[in-house]
């Protein structure tokens, strides 16, 4: 007798409806049964949630406990057993058009980033090739925008959105290295995500890349451009960014525009390059990613009036307002590298310890945030370290902000006017070489 397996059926709130049954119907099963509960789920006390399970499906208008029971039990009818996937379109081979009616034309497909762009004639892409040694039909990699399945996608088709972004064919390299790595800038979650790529290696000084005064504003091609292409090949070529599709963020984020793109000072760092300590030689040129909620300003965490400022004291306070669900990374000035090096700092590595040791919680005030308690507390019942220690330690113990010393980064960017610093709640991902792709 065959193993069919376990009977499951989804349970979604309605404000995901479009986002489910697309979803179920790209992998190949259009009429699952899905039960809908109102939304949201997030805040609600146990009574306002035992009423949605004791209501009706908001969607269907059938109540809520036996349409979840019938699609477990009742048998498949020869609808329900229907199979067939949605196919994206990859459009025309080519376009004739206005330079305005073409511009309208990506406006109106949702293939921008709803700014200008520059038109991706055969010309141009074939000059942004002349960037790699890779062939145009060679495939580059696999994206996706969350919990879908993963877009393929060729050199020629990244060459695409590079030109559409605004780059020059010696930034490809770095575009393709992004891509490779299959890391989109627009995520599908409910929050509202921001990324962050870091450049090391002499590609920096070769573009002209930004990594002094104004280093993440938008103040060099190279740092615009490149950003921006990440975000228009995840819409592209990941099928991301489309809101109540495969965008749910509530807000959304700025950075999502072009992203955050910094390229570390090296030659004013007292420390070692952040791709050295990734395992990378001072002579290669690597991209390294983060994702997460976004970045902060320092200047206004506590000791920043004192005479001698105590910038690890000042990191850490800015940290403490961080959810643990993503990592820390500082970007500091080279000023405040150079006076943590005097003080004893002389590596990445000392900072980074003595923050892991010292930027602390109770274990009261970490139960009581919400990605512990949805993310956390699972891996703890399953024995899972360090949470599965944490949950039964008392209320009044301290713990690290988090899990693991990994989780903090630093990064030395900066023209150094004065000694300032900036903080992200942004979680290091992956490095990967630039010159694989050159």
């Amino acid at each position: 007798m065959e193993k069919l397996g376990i009977p499951t059926t989804p349970l979604v709130t309605e404000a995901f409806k479009e986002l489910a049954t697309l979803n179920a119907a790209k992998r190949g099963m259009p009429h699952i049964r899905i039960t809908f509960t109102p939304h949201p789920v997030a805040g609600k006390t146990p009574e306002e949630l035992h009423a949605y399970v004791e209501g009706n499906d908001p969607v269907s208008g059938k109540p809520l406990m036996r349409e979840i029971v019938d699609a477990l039990t009742r048998p498949l009818s020869a609808e329900d057993m229907k199979t067939g996937t949605i196919s994206p379109s990859v459009g025309a081979p080519a376009f004739t058009d206005t330079a305005d009616n073409l511009q309208e034309y990506y406006l109106n497909n949702g293939m921008t980033d709803f700014l200008p762009i520059i038109l991706p004639t055969e010309e141009r892409v074939q000059t942004m090739l002349a960037g790699t040694s890779h062939r145009p039909e060679e495939i580059a990699g696999k994206m996706a925008a969350g919990a879908y399945a993963p877009w393929e996608f060729t050199v020629k088709q990244v060459a695409i959105n590079a030109v559409m972004a605004g780059c020059r064919p010696e930034y490809f390299p770095i575009v393709l290295a992004i891509a490779s790595t299959g890391t989109p800038s627009l995520m599908s979650s409910t929050n509202s995500f921001a990324y962050a790529a870091v450049i090391n290696g002499p590609i920096r000084d070769k573009l002209n890349m930004n990594y002094g005064i104004g280093a993440m504003g938008p103040f060099a091609q190279p740092n615009a451009a490149i950003g921006r292409a990440w975000t228009l090949l995840s819409r592209n070529l990941a099928n991301g960014g489309v809101p109540g599709d495969t965008y749910m963020g509530s807000q959304g984020n700025n950075l999502n525009y072009n992203n955050l793109i910094i390229a570390e000072n090296e030659a004013a760092s007292p420390w070692t390059p952040f791709h050295v300590q990734k395992g990378f030689r001072p002579e290669e040129n690597v991209v390294s990613l983060f994702r997460g909620l976004g970045i902060a300003p320092g200047q206004g965490a506590r000791g920043t009036d004192k005479v001698i400022p105590v910038y690890e004291e000042q990191f850490s306070d800015l940290f403490s307002v961080f959810t643990g669900f993503f990592g820390g990374l500082i970007v500091a000035d080279p000023l405040i590298a150079q006076s943590l090096k005097s003080r004893g700092y002389d590596t990445k590595e000392k900072l980074i310890d003595w923050l892991y040791k010292n930027t602390t919680q109770t274990i009261k005030d970490y139960k009581e945030r919400d990605f512990a308690y949805g993310f956390d507390y699972p891996r703890s019942l399953k024995g899972i370290e360090p949470y599965a220690t944490w949950y039964k330690l008392p209320d009044d113990a301290r713990i690290p902000r988090w899990p693991h010393v990994s989780d903090i980064n630093v990064v030395v960017v900066g023209g150094q006017t004065n000694a300032f610093f900036q903080g992200g709640s942004l979680s290091y991902t992956v490095s990967v070489s630039v010159d694989k792709w050159s």
